[in-house]
């Protein structure tokens, strides 16, 4: 059994030893072949077909450009301004994507994760100067202390409590108050220092809604771009299903049956519960479960 959750599946070839190449950005402007993504303020250039991908802006200096990586053969830039800010999710971004092709939804979370790394970690973590882009845009290096500096990802656990078997299983879902109206959705948590993902799971559920988790199952995962998560599905059986919430988490949680979680994903209007977005991975596992996984 298959899926695939959203933001997974670009075409980008990402050339890691192309990335070695100090010169490897101006030596790709001189060949005349690069196309340009226009990610301003993180929206990116798209149209009906997709990503918008152009020719290169001249007046951009090689040193505020990052290789993206190759799709077809022909090298993918963006812009790296020196000025540029960390990211912010908005509606209309979160509108666009929802209707980009899953594949140029991929590329542009490579990309917007890449350039908001680059906005969060402009110095140095062990002296504290300033650093530079290297490795093509995706390293920076310290030029005090020569410390190198590599994008970074936070693991968080997304999962679904089920209690029963077979016909009658019934999964717990959670609503935070910044929800839309009715949606529900799979718990959630990062992942902890010095913890598996079986105990991160194991502790969000007691956490969050007072269930104790036995055996865990993975189920897949998702880059999360925002900023920069992997997130990691699981389904833990409970034993137990009594809830107790966490308020400062969740303002409500309830179980749900299968009936119930198939009419939410097909949109009937007698559905218990709003699902989440379809390129969301509590998407994905809310169908994976619906489908026996």
């Amino acid at each position: 059994m298959a899926f695939t959750p959203g933001f997974t599946g670009s075409p980008l070839d990402r050339v890691e030893f192309e990335r070695l190449d100090p010169d490897i950005i101006p030596r790709l402007l001189e060949q005349g072949d690069a196309l340009f993504l226009d990610l301003a303020e993180y929206m990116p250039a798209a149209d009906e077909a997709g990503l918008v991908w152009t020719a290169l802006d001249t007046d951009i200096p090689p040193e505020e450009l990052v290789l993206l990586g190759r799709i077809e053969g022909r090298p993918r830039l963006a812009w790296l301004p020196a000025t540029i800010q960390p990211a912010r999710r908005t509606s209309a971004i979160m509108d666009i994507l929802a209707r980009l092709p899953a594949a140029d939804a991929a590329t542009y979370a490579v990309a917007r994760s890449l350039l908001d790394w680059h906005a969060r970690h402009r110095f140095c973590a062990f002296c504290g100067n300033p650093s530079h882009p290297i490795r093509a845009g995706w390293a920076r290096q310290c030029p005090a202390c020569g410390t190198e500096h590599y994008p970074r990802t936070d693991p968080v656990v997304i999962m679904l409590g089920e209690h029963g078997r077979g016909p009658d299983a019934r999964i717990l879902l959670g609503r935070q108050p910044t929800f839309p109206a009715g949606r529900f959705s799979a718990l959630a948590g990062f992942l902890e220092v010095g913890e598996s993902i079986e105990g991160a799971v194991t502790r969000e559920l007691f956490e969050e809604a007072g269930v104790r988790a036995g055996a865990i199952r993975y189920v897949a995962s998702q880059p999360w771009p925002f900023p920069s998560q992997l997130m990691i599905a699981c389904i833990a059986q409970i034993e137990d299903p009594t809830i107790t919430l966490d308020m400062n988490e969740l303002e409500a949680a309830m179980w749900v049956g299968r009936a119930g979680v198939i009419a939410a994903l097909s949109g009937q209007p007698d559905a218990p519960f709003l699902p989440p977005p379809p390129y969301a991975i509590a998407h994905t596992l809310l169908q994976a479960w619906s489908e026996g996984a």
